[in-house]
């Protein structure tokens, strides 16, 4: 697939931009005469309007990359406990730097207990290189169509999540998230992981086939992220193609950076947020330290509401969920 420069000066720091096909228009178009010509038009709609979205978008999109090094220490300290991915994500961006080459990262495995974060870090990074992300919840899978798409013959049949992100999205090196890989169901005759095969190495994303739409698509921008609690439940072939690393719980003092990181995030989201202090205190933080960072945000945000229960803007540690309490009621807990 071709690719050609487009856009913004390393001056503005701004990201460099490239349109790049992911897609041949000539491959949709013979698609869509063979459909017209079949016959069967009538019984493959769903086919024919995505043949004709295609042509509609066109094959170009952006392929983004920072126009510097950027600067990371923020990063660095809101994901202490990812130093290690951060660092390889920085030499990948320093490769791509002074030069037409497209941003290249190598798969990553980001191992380590739920709710430490692995999937907020993969949002963080999309947001550094200034592309979209695409969450693939593998727990939920049962087919290897989710990623791949299912074959137009089958009644519902659609697309897959790597078809969606390069043909509906916007970019055509998105980051996507792989999430709790290791929970993948399979049964005897679809392979939840198969289409990882291919689309985990270079050469063969080039030229990935969803099987919903049959035509060629160039995958092998797409920056991919994996998440697992348990290595040895991913075949060895998978893990081989990835970059691994062990993503332990952040530290107390990591852990207070977070939830303050957090406290400000919903306060800034939300209008009612104005209203309440700019920072959380100190009492609070020491309470939400013994929590993940998924839990984290729950707790904030009941406390929030707590707080406004009791016709307050600041919230106090009594505000979060009691813990060993047990499943409360829908509502905030009291």
């Amino acid at each position: 697939m071709s690719s050609r420069s487009l856009a913004a000066s390393p001056s503005l720091g701004l990201p460099i931009a490239q349109m790049r096909n992911v897609f041949s228009a000539d491959d949709v178009e013979r698609k869509l005469h063979k459909l017209q010509n079949s016959g069967v038009e009538r019984d493959y709609d769903s086919l024919r309007n995505t043949y004709q979205r295609m042509l509609e978008r066109g094959p170009q999109r952006f392929a983004v990359k920072p126009s510097g090094v950027p600067d990371m220490a923020p990063l660095y300290d809101l994901l202490p406990n990812f130093g290690d991915v951060l660092d390889d994500v920085k030499r990948h961006v320093a490769l791509s730097q002074d030069s037409r080459d497209s941003l290249e990262v190598t798969p990553i495995l980001l191992l380590g207990p739920p709710g430490v974060g692995k999937t907020h870090f993969a949002r963080q990074i999309a947001d550094l290189l200034g592309t979209s992300m695409s969450l693939v919840p593998m727990s939920s899978m049962t087919a290897g169509w989710l990623l791949s798409g299912s074959s137009s013959q089958w009644k519902g049949a659609k697309p897959g999540k790597v078809f969606e992100a390069l043909v509906d999205g916007q970019y055509a090196n998105p980051v996507i998230v792989v999430d709790e890989i290791d929970k993948a169901s399979a049964d005897a005759q679809y392979d939840p992981l198969g289409a990882l095969y291919s689309l985990l190495e270079h050469d063969t994303a080039q030229s990935f086939v969803d099987e919903f739409a049959e035509v060629p698509i160039d995958a092998s921008q797409v920056i991919w992220i994996t998440t697992a609690n348990n290595e040895r439940a991913i075949p060895e072939p998978i893990r081989n193609r990835m970059n691994v690393f062990e993503i332990a719980a952040p530290s107390p003092d990591a852990a207070r950076k977070i939830a303050a990181h957090l406290y400000r995030g919903i306060r800034s989201e939300h209008d009612w947020g104005q209203r309440f202090d700019p920072e959380p205190s100190a009492d609070v933080l020491d309470q939400l330290t013994s929590l993940a960072p998924r839990e984290m945000r729950r707790a904030l945000v009941t406390a929030f509401g707590n707080a406004r229960l009791d016709n307050r803007y600041r919230i106090e540690a009594d505000d979060l969920p009691r813990h060993g309490a047990g499943k409360s009621r829908i509502g905030f807990l009291q």
